[in-house]
C-alpha cells in the first residue's frame, strides 16, 4: 500500500484553505509522493510541510519555490498567493473535532490533559509547553497487538513571568 495520500481534502474546513493548497495537494497526489518524500527536498521536517499544506505554517519564498518545482507546479502560481503577503490561519475546524483522527487527539488531552499538566509543573515548575518552538514528529512502532502510532511533541518551556 502507497504511503502518499491520493486524496485531495475538500471538506470544509478545507475548502477555506487558500486556493494555493488546493493545488500542492493535487500535484501530491498526481506524482504520488509522501509529505516526508517533499520535506526532504526543502530539508523540513514531514508534519512541518504538511502543516504548511493546510496553510497552518508559513513557506519562505525559496521553500515554496522548490515544492512547486518539485510538484511540478509554476512557482509564480503559488508564489502569488502564498507569498510573503500572505499568513497563515492557524486552527482550522470545529471545535470540538468531527474527523475521527483530530477527535481521538482531542479527546487524548481530554483524558490526560490534567495528569500531563501536573507532571509538567512537578518537573518544570509553573509555566507551559511551547507550541511555537515546536517540533511534531509521527512515527509507526510495531506491535503483537497492532501497528502503533507514536507522537512525540518536543516544546520548549516557558515559565510564567513573574512582576
Amino acid at each position: 500500500m502507497s504511503q502518499a495520500s491520493a486524496t485531495v481534502p475538500t471538506t470544509v474546513p478545507y475548502a477555506e484553505l487558500p486556493s494555493a493548497s488546493s493545488k500542492l495537494f493535487e500535484a501530491k497526489a498526481r506524482k504520488g509522493v509522501t509529505f516526508d518524500q517533499i520535506a526532504k527536498q526543502i530539508e523540513k521536517d514531514e508534519v512541518w510541510l504538511a502543516a504548511a499544506f493546510y496553510g497552518q505554517a508559513k513557506f519562505t519564498p525559496e521553500e515554496l519555490a522548490k515544492v512547486s518545482e518539485y510538484l511540478g507546479i509554476p512557482p509564480e502560481e503559488t508564489l502569488s498567493e502564498l507569498g510573503s503577503h500572505w499568513w497563515p490561519n492557524r486552527g482550522i475546524g470545529p471545535m470540538p473535532p468531527t474527523d475521527p483522527v483530530l477527535y481521538r487527539l482531542y479527546e487524548s488531552v481530554l483524558v490526560y490533559g490534567h495528569a500531563i499538566k501536573a507532571v509538567i509543573h512537578e518537573k518544570f515548575g509553573d509555566g507551559i509547553m511551547s507550541m511555537i518552538d515546536c517540533t511534531v514528529t509521527v512515527d509507526k512502532k510495531p506491535h503483537p497487538k497492532g501497528d502503533r502510532v507514536v507522537l512525540t511533541f518536543d516544546g520548549k518551556f516557558l515559565p510564567y513571568s513573574r512582576w
